[in-house]
């Protein structure tokens, strides 16, 4: 089975795990963060270098304001409970996104445990939090602005690293996969640059039901594919059918 360097996932489900249930929606946010655990783990033993979990949009400030002030306090106390783990497993703790829109003392631990597992090697787990891609290009986009302003950067040699120079993962390569749970197809504002070549896996599973099982079927099906990055299959394995064409 290949595996990715980079795993990204769009943890979605919580709620309407929790409303299946008729329960309190902040139990389902509960639940999935049992499955973060639990995939973090799994991950790591599958070598996975990188692993990206979509975990509070900008969308998501206009949630109901005790869900939202939940959801925070959800962050804040799998933080204090997860150092000693990361520090443990070797896993280095990074985050995106308008991390100052967060309430400080989340902010503050969020830092702290950044710091204290900078030099971890064993696996990247990035938290997407407060996080929009338009968001992130915009900064970018205003970067490259004042740098064209102040004369440090001309027009004509604006180039594409230059760009990813200035977004939020720009020390984090590109995902490999992007996994979408409950059913949704869309990539709802999630790394609009970095996935112009990621491989897309959908499943109707709801994230607090998201196992070591789901994952293996998203990776055997990641394994399955050839990417091609714009090129031919025949250019990429050598070979050519009679008729010119790739294999695949």
């Amino acid at each position: 089975m290949q595996i990715p360097r980079h795993l990204a996932i769009i943890m979605d489900g919580n709620g309407r795990w929790a409303e299946k249930r008729r329960l309190p929606r902040i139990l389902g946010h509960r639940k999935g963060v049992e499955s973060v655990q639990r995939i973090v783990d799994d991950c790591l033993d599958l070598g996975i270098g990188h692993l990206t979990l979509y975990a509070f949009s900008s969308e998501n400030w206009g949630r109901p304001r005790d869900e939202v002030d939940a959801l925070m306090g959800l962050l804040g106390n799998f933080l204090k409970k997860e150092l000693s783990q990361l520090q443990e497993r070797g896993i280095r703790l990074v985050a995106i996104g308008e991390l100052d829109r967060l309430p400080e003392a989340t902010v503050k631990i969020l830092k702290d445990i950044i710091a204290k597992t900078e030099h971890n090697t064993k696996m990247v787990l990035n938290l997407a939090l407060s996080y929009g891609s338009r968001n992130e290009l915009t900064r970018a986009m205003q970067s490259l602005a004042r740098d064209v302003a102040e004369g440090k950067l001309r027009p004509d040699d604006l180039s594409e690293q230059d760009i990813d120079a200035r977004l939020d993962t720009h020390d984090i390569p590109d995902p490999d996969l992007l996994i979408r749970t409950s059913g949704e197809m869309r990539v709802s504002n999630f790394l609009l640059w970095q996935i112009a070549y990621t491989e897309l896996y959908f499943t109707e599973t709801l994230w607090p039901d998201f196992s070591r099982d789901e994952l293996t079927q998203a990776l055997q099906a990641y394994s399955n594919r050839q990417r091609r990055f714009g090129l031919t299959g025949a250019q990429l394995d050598g070979t050519a059918d009679s008729d010119g064409e790739g294999r695949h």
